[in-house]
């Protein structure tokens, strides 16, 4: 896919055992990690926080913070462990984000998101973007998304991944952000139009390859959501529409090939249900899938249950697609 095509990070989601999974379905999708605050990486256990596994290549971490410092000093942790890319997040409208000075917020603060892109960059040769929307609040139009790009392309940042709606800060949960602000892909469109030297990725309600294909007629990139959560089966199929010599294979294939996975994790303490649940929507709209979604949920977190599990859910199907 040559990077066309990239899976949007989400929190307590995205996880290395997502990834995992989600690379097993698209080799060459570029992956996100969920966002990691800079102060947690600056002040913490920055190798618990920053661990993934070699298979997810491409990958990026997507850092949250304000403060130039402390992201400076996360980049240079994250670089020891080899990211593809560094994300800022610059798009999360959630309570919690703002309170640290980060997130959606900072589209009202684009000097202070150029200080940490000069900063961060300065600490590593790891590319570093930024992840926004197209506004926030009263903030609704070209010309403030426009200014915003500006100040941080100015700084020297050339890829933005750019989230499709506005943020509502105050009075809508993340949860209704993502789907109650109206998607406006022609401000996207526009903005790569006044930029045709930045690199532009969008984001938001792509659900379809033929969606895909539209939003790449006019801009460098396109990044999957929940579609990627919901039916991550389609990753696949996307990614064999973007490769037709990619061998597709079907979903029973994806799930034994995971197996090994799920043993190796669980022999390190991590619990079964934690890498299942993202496995979940796998056979979305097949036949058997409410059983399959049913005995894994219904058992994974029983004690001494391990990837037996998993041939038990498609055995339970009756048909394993």
């Amino acid at each position: 896919m040559n990077k066309k095509i990239s899976i949007a990070p989400m929190m307590d989601w995205t996880d290395r055992h997502c990834r995992y999974f989600m690379r097993l379905l698209s080799p060459s999708a570029f992956l996100y990690t969920e966002m990691v605050t800079a102060a947690a990486i600056h002040h913490g256990d920055a190798a618990r926080l920053l661990q993934y596994n070699d298979e997810e290549h491409p990958i990026a971490l997507q850092l949250g913070g304000s403060n130039p410092e402390w992201m400076a000093s996360a980049v240079r942790k994250a670089a020891d462990f080899g990211y593809d890319e560094i994300n800022i997040n610059v798009g999360c409208p959630s309570d919690r984000v703002q309170s640290g000075q980060f997130g959606a917020c900072l589209m009202a603060e684009p000097a202070t998101v150029a200080e940490c892109y000069k900063a961060m960059q300065g600490a590593s040769d790891i590319p570093v973007t930024v992840k926004t929307r197209i506004g926030i609040d009263d903030k609704d139009s070209d010309e403030f998304l426009q200014k915003f790009v500006g100040v941080v392309a100015a700084a020297g940042c050339l890829k933005f991944i750019v989230h499709a709606r506005i943020a509502i800060l105050d009075g809508l949960s993340p949860k209704e952000n993502r789907v109650i602000p109206p998607l406006n892909y022609d401000r996207v469109y526009r903005l790569k139009k006044y930029y045709p030297e930045l690199e532009i990725i969008i984001n938001g309600g792509l659900t379809n390859a033929s969606q895909v294909d539209t939003a790449l007629q006019q801009v460098d990139g396109a990044m999957i959501g929940r579609q990627a959560y919901q039916q991550p089966y389609f990753l696949a199929e996307l990614e064999q529409h973007f490769n037709p010599d990619w061998p597709l294979p079907n979903r029973r294939e994806v799930v034994e090939a995971m197996l090994p996975y799920v043993e190796l994790v669980m022999s390190s303490g991590v619990p079964l249900h934690r890498v299942t649940r993202h496995m979940l929507g796998l056979f979305a709209g097949q036949p058997g899938a409410r059983a399959w979604r049913r005995t894994i949920s219904d058992n994974a977190h029983r004690e001494g249950v391990g990837a037996e599990l998993l041939i038990n859910a498609l055995n339970a199907m009756p048909i394993a697609a």
